[in-house]
């Protein structure tokens, strides 16, 4: 996602109203605990004018209440968890570019449903935010749809022997699924995928993770056991015609193709920040730039049809920013460096869906 932030400020020649601009940043860790570090150092550094993150939803939990209390902002290019923008929940500090998994899980049940004939499914979360709201919303659209949920299970982050797991997926009253849907992390993704085939019950299940597990390290992880797998991804073909320039950009600067599922989101939250301010800025009579923090929430709150790689992009009152479109890939080539996200033959993974 940084490597976005780059390309944008790379745009306008790193500064913005004749200022430069600088980009800092904080490891979270994908951790509450390291969004609660971050936070304490993010609030009280009153040079900071906007935040680009965070990276997963369960570090955003604990830091956007500090952001929001510090009169500050942030928009999340990759946080997808429906509890940040839930109204009961939202806090005014806190926006995204990234889809809400509302959509995600919806998309993959009905691909589950409706392409592959599944009937009965399980699901694992590992206790994130993310996991746990993916999970209940695919849940909840497959049994919608008609399909029965055998078993709604959990692994701790840190596990590596699945065999408990596959024990209690086995033993469903409904009977052994047809499906697993795991829209977990890399790595035990990796230890459930590589692992799974070894159990008889469930070794011809199909296997269906999501956006925390689209890269090539997850490839790397799984080993031979990932083909044939499906992922949900945001839909790179859908994209607007400025994305393949992004692409290029993001080649020569980087040396490689974008890996990470929301490059795109991170440039469109940048540039939204970026217009922003431009609107609420204030020029004091020595040079110095004045950026009032309510006045930039509220000029991000009033962003409307922004042309972003994204798609058509517009805040609504919750902070929910996205233009959501969302694809399922099949991983066809276990070999990482092949990793290419697109419908074209070569592609891998290929998008199936829609």
């Amino acid at each position: 996602a940084r490597r976005g932030v780059e390309i944008a400020m790379d745009d306008i020649g790193n500064e913005l109203l004749g200022h430069p601009l600088e980009l800092i940043g904080e490891d979270t860790g994908c951790s509450p605990e390291g969004g609660q570090a971050a936070a304490t150092k993010l609030a009280s550094n009153s040079q900071i004018v906007a935040i680009v993150g965070t990276s997963c939803s369960s570090e955003a939990r604990v830091l956007a209440p500090v952001i929001d209390e510090a009169g500050m902002v942030m928009v999340s290019p990759s946080n997808t968890a429906p509890d940040l923008t839930d109204p009961a929940t939202h806090v005014n500090g806190y926006l995204r570019t990234a889809h809400n998994d509302i959509v995600q899980g919806r998309v993959a049940a009905e691909f589950a449903y409706n392409n592959l004939g599944i009937r009965k499914a399980a699901t694992v979360h590992d206790g994130s935010p993310y996991a746990q709201g993916l999970t209940q919303v695919f849940a909840e659209n497959f049994r919608r749809l008609g399909g029965t949920i055998t078993s709604e299970e959990a692994i701790n982050v840190g596990d590596t022997d699945m065999t408990p797991l596959f024990g209690r997926l086995a033993a469903a009253a409904d009977g052994p699924p047809e499906l697993i849907y795991y829209p977990i992390f890399v790595a035990e993704g990796g230890f459930i995928t590589r692992q799974i085939k070894d159990d008889p019950t469930l070794a011809n299940a199909k296997l269906m993770g999501a956006d925390g597990i689209f890269s090539p390290d997850f490839v790397t992880a799984s080993g031979e056991a990932v083909l044939g797998m499906y992922l949900s991804s945001p839909d790179f073909s859908a994209f607007a015609g400025g994305y393949q320039e992004f692409t290029q950009k993001y080649e020569a600067k980087f040396g490689q193709a974008p890996t990470a599922a929301f490059h795109a989101h991170a440039y469109d939250a940048a540039n939204i920040i970026l217009a922003a301010i431009e609107k609420v800025a204030v020029q004091g009579e020595d040079g110095t730039l004045y950026i009032p923090r309510q006045g930039l929430r509220d000029a991000l709150y009033a962003t409307e049809n922004f042309q972003g790689l994204t798609g058509n992009l517009t805040c609504d009152e919750n902070g929910d920013c996205a233009d959501p479109k969302i694809a399922v890939y099949e991983v066809v080539n276990t070999d990482p460096t092949t990793w290419n996200p697109g419908s074209d033959e070569s592609s891998n993974p290929r998008k199936v869906y829609p």
